[in-house]
């Protein structure tokens, strides 16, 4: 594993479990100092125990992100800890129950605005003043898929992803020319706190992950934290302004599917 992290500090929402844990691990192999905030105290400690026992350094704080003092308090912490702030991944986010618009309400809507959106808004806007100190950094924001595509299912989800992908795009303009990058990843068919493939589809189905994703099989939080790690570093210093789908090629297909019986591309259940 690169050291290419060494002497970062590297704060990460939402660090305690699924694909946030596997980016904190990541980003601790790669040398960096990690900065957790998590919701869930116990979940919290015992990842930072887990990236310490491993040779890592790595520091949990509980706390709600949605909670705009708390991240205050938490950021000056850091800072004075650690005397500066590297990278910021902003990992948190859910789906709560998924709603169609028709069914939906404005309770709905702005619960998922605060999960979705306004911290990402609220972390940044928080984190911000360390990058520019330093005329350095990497801003890395985790979307999804849904926000790149339509989806059907909760339109207002949709639409909330979507304003985090162009959010990225739009800081990546405003802080170029301090050098700091914003990016981004959009995840799909992964495994995660959120979506329980392992606990929701049984043993009996999982052979048709050959159809369901373009690669072949579920993903994984690794999968989800290689990219970031990468967006994170130098080696993608003249990169900023993109959110990367790392989606197993669920995105490119379009919503097309291998046909079990004949191996074609199909976006009908079944052929005839």
């Amino acid at each position: 594993m690169t050291q290419r992290l060494t002497g970062r500090v590297a704060l990460v929402t939402g660090g305690g479990g699924g694909i946030g844990r596997a980016i904190g691990e990541r980003l601790a192999r790669d040398g960096a100092r990690v900065e957790i905030a998590e919701i869930d105290a116990a979940r919290g400690a015992e990842t930072a125990a887990a990236i310490c026992g491993g040779g890592g350094r790595a520091r949990a704080t509980c706390l709600d992100v949605c909670d705009a003092d708390a991240v205050q308090a938490w950021v000056a912490d850091v800072r004075a800890v650690h005397g500066r702030i590297d990278v910021l991944v902003n990992n948190v986010g859910h789906y709560l129950r998924a709603r169609a618009f028709a069914e939906s309400d404005p309770a709905h809507w702005a619960a998922l605005s605060r999960i979705n959106l306004e911290h990402v808004f609220g972390v940044t806007h928080a984190v911000l003043p360390a990058l520019r100190e330093r005329r350095s950094g990497s801003i890395v924001n985790v979307a999804s898929v849904e926000g790149l595509r339509g989806y059907p299912v909760d339109p207002v989800y949709g639409a909330y992803k979507a304003a985090v992908v162009h959010f990225t795009r739009c800081l990546a303009l405003e802080l170029a020319p301090e050098g700091i990058r914003v990016n981004g990843i959009a995840p799909d068919l992964t495994q995660s706190l959120q979506v329980d493939y392992e606990r929701w589809i049984p043993e009996s189905e999982r052979a048709k992950w050959s159809v369901w994703s373009p690669l072949g099989r579920p993903g994984s939080g690794a999968d989800q934290a290689d990219v970031v790690a990468f967006l994170a570093s130098e080696d993608a210093r003249f990169v900023t302004g993109h959110v990367i789908p790392t989606d197993g090629g669920s995105l490119a297909a379009g919503g097309w599917f291998r046909s079990p019986r004949t191996g074609r591309w199909t976006n009908r259940p079944s052929e005839p």
